[in-house]
This record gives structure tokens, C-alpha cells and sequence, in this order.
């Protein structure tokens, strides 16, 4: 089916989708999810496909959510005051990635770049993740924006990184997320294309019904550890942190001076522009 954000292609028993908005460091509005979401399902649809590669064009793996929207309607929908319509919009950012979490076949994050805020959220709904040495992995938007909508964290790096992470806003590259756990490998950026396709090739070999049975038990454990709850509870944290008077401040300046003046107001305290730790 053709797409307007995303690339979607297949070599073998592999899929390759790509997040295609370069220009914006891959940002995530509501088409690109949804479209990220469709070319899952038709990966999953087709019998001759394993594993799934999910990348980035350009630049960045992706730099999260699109705090700035094309479509005013979209924008107004994420500005909106009553907390029971962004918790509702924030469940729905759940759900979508909730369906790549849930696919029979496996998925492989390709992070280069920037894998920032929402770009996090989607990357660790993924099976397994391969990151570039020099990628910046993060969640700044807790310095003054609010919280994830969804929270994997705690399952991949336990709870004292993902608190520290959490707390400080501060990013780290793709050596030390392998030495944490984030991330399943970390290779020299030159590497990276080469190294996923091998991993994926790799998995591949492996027949289809095993993959899903095998995939399947890891995931239900996570559920047993109440993975889906925690998702809900995420949005809805997120939607009160929205609240918080330096969030609102926050919104103020990047109406009054732009998003680059709101997002050095953020950093500013922190004297390290995004972030970087280990």
C-alpha cells in the first residue's frame, strides 16, 4: 500500500520500514505513526516475511513526537486543556506502539542518530535493538514537558537507571545503552546497516511458528509483570505532568518565541544542551 511517511520493502524473509521525514529528523506526527503501525500489520500479513527491520532516513532514528504539527487540527489536539481528552490521546500513542510490541514476528530497531523522547517510546516496543556507537539515546522532554507516555524503561534497564534517565533528562550513546541493557548491541555507525541485516538474517533462518512461540513467552512474562497496566498508567501520568506549571511555561514560550527558544530555556540549567551521560 503506498505510504507518505514510511518506506516499506522486502529482501527475502526480511521487511524494511522506514520512518521517511529526514528534513524532520524523522519527528513523529500522527500520520507517521499510524503509518509505522500499517506497514507492522502488512509485514505481518505477508507469509514470506520473518523479521522486521524498523529505521530511520537520514540523519536520525527518529527525535521523537512532533511537538509542532502541520495539521492545526492535530496541534489543537495536543494542546487541549481538558486532561480526559490528552489522556485519551496519550492511550492512543500506547495502543499503536502496543501493536508493534504485539506482532508474531519480531522487530529490530536500527538507531542512529538521534532516538530521542518519542523515538524511545517506539524503539523499546521493539524486540531488539541495535544502536550506532555515537547515537544519542534519551528522554529529555522530562527536564520541563511532562513524562513518557509509555514507560518500557523499568523492563530494560531497571529502576535505577531508568530513574536516573528519568530524572536528569540526560542522554547516553549506543556504548553505554549495551552496557545498561537499553540497547542489544552497539556497533561503530559504519557497521550499522551491515550488523542489523545480519542479526535479522540470522533470526530469520529460524521458521516463523517458533519465532512467534518463542517471541510470545518473553512478551507474556512482561505482561505478568503488568507491562499493558503500566502503559495506561504512563499516559495518564503523563497527561497530569502536562499540568505542571513549568510545562506551561514551557508551552508559553514556544508560542511566544518559537520551539528552539523554549527548548534552550529547558536545557539551559542543565549546561549540556540535550544531555549526555556514560
Amino acid at each position: 500500500m503506498p505510504y507518505q511517511h514510511v518506506l516499506y520493502e522486502t529482501t527475502g524473509p526480511v521487511a524494511t520500514v522506514t520512518m521517511n521525514r529526514p528534513e524532520k529528523l524523522n519527528a513523529m506526527n500522527l500520520t507517521l505513526q499510524r503509518e509505522v503501525v500499517a506497514a507492522m500489520h502488512e509485514a505481518e500479513d505477508d507469509p514470506a516475511v520473518r523479521v522486521v527491520l524498523l529505521k530511520g532516513a537520514g540523519r536520525a532514528f527518529s527525535a521523537g513526537y512532533d511537538v509542532v504539527p502541520s495539521d492545526p487540527a492535530e496541534a489543537q489536539h495536543r494542546r487541549t486543556d481538558n486532561i480526559r481528552e490528552d489522556i485519551q490521546r496519550l492511550r492512543g500513542v500506547a495502543a499503536r506502539w502496543g501493536e508493534v510490541w504485539q506482532l508474531s514476528k519480531p522487530v529490530i530497531a536500527v538507531v542512529q542518530g538521534y532516538c530521542v523522547a518519542g523515538g524511545t517510546d517506539l524503539a523499546q516496543h521493539c524486540d531488539l535493538i541495535i544502536a550506532a556507537d555515537d547515537a544519542t539515546i534519551g528522554f529529555p522532554p522530562v527536564r520541563a514537558m511532562g513524562s513518557p507516555p509509555t514507560h518500557m524503561w523499568v523492563y530494560n534497564v531497571g529502576p535505577q537507571w531508568a530513574k536516573y534517565l528519568l530524572l536528569t533528562g540526560d542522554s547516553i550513546d549506543g556504548r553505554t545503552a549495551e552496557r545498561i541493557g537499553l540497547v542489544f548491541r552497539s556497533v561503530p555507525a559504519a557497521d550499522l546497516d551491515r550488523a542489523a541485516r545480519e542479526l535479522a538474517e540470522k533470526i530469520a533462518r529460524t521458521p516463523w511458528e517458533l519465532l512467534a512461540a518463542n517471541k510470545g513467552i518473553v512478551n507474556r512474562a512482561l505482561e505478568l509483570m503488568g507491562r499493558t497496566a503500566l502503559q495506561q498508567m504512563a499516559a495518564e501520568t503523563d497527561a497530569i505532568a502536562h499540568r505542571a506549571p513549568v510545562a506551561l511555561e514551557f508551552n508559553r514560550i514556544a508560542d511566544e518565541q518559537g520551539l528552539k527558544a523554549a527548548l534552550e530555556w529547558r536545557d539551559r540549567p542543565f549546561r549540556d544542551g540535550r544531555g549526555k551521560s556514560g
